[in-house]
């Protein structure tokens, strides 16, 4: 599995390149604020939802801690994604919200 850190994506935000985040915590966790630019698509309803996703498009899957991301990306991957998973989730997330 691929991972990245939290940093790096911050990095990545900055230099404005084109990255594709996908947030995999429940309602309430987000409502405290995501990632600028994050699609937010609960975990629970990745099976259901994951069409909306582009198989020819990588992207980076972010929970809480990295516990769920790490479920996600391991799910998508299994369908054919092309997936990184953030290490230590929003808990080591210092950038922007929204």
């Amino acid at each position: 599995m691929k991972q990245i850190s939290a940093v790096e994506i911050e990095k990545l935000l900055m230099e404005n390149a084109p990255i594709n985040l996908v947030d995999v915590r429940e309602v309430e966790e987000v409502q405290s604020g995501k990632i600028p630019k994050a699609i937010h698509i609960p975990l629970g309803l990745l099976e259901f939802r994951m069409h909306e996703l582009d198989k020819s498009k990588e992207y980076i899957i972010v929970c809480r801690s990295g516990a769920r991301s790490s479920r996600a990306t391991q799910f998508l991957e299994g369908k054919g994604y092309q997936v990184i998973n953030m290490t230590g989730g929003m808990l080591d997330w210092h950038g922007a919200l929204e």
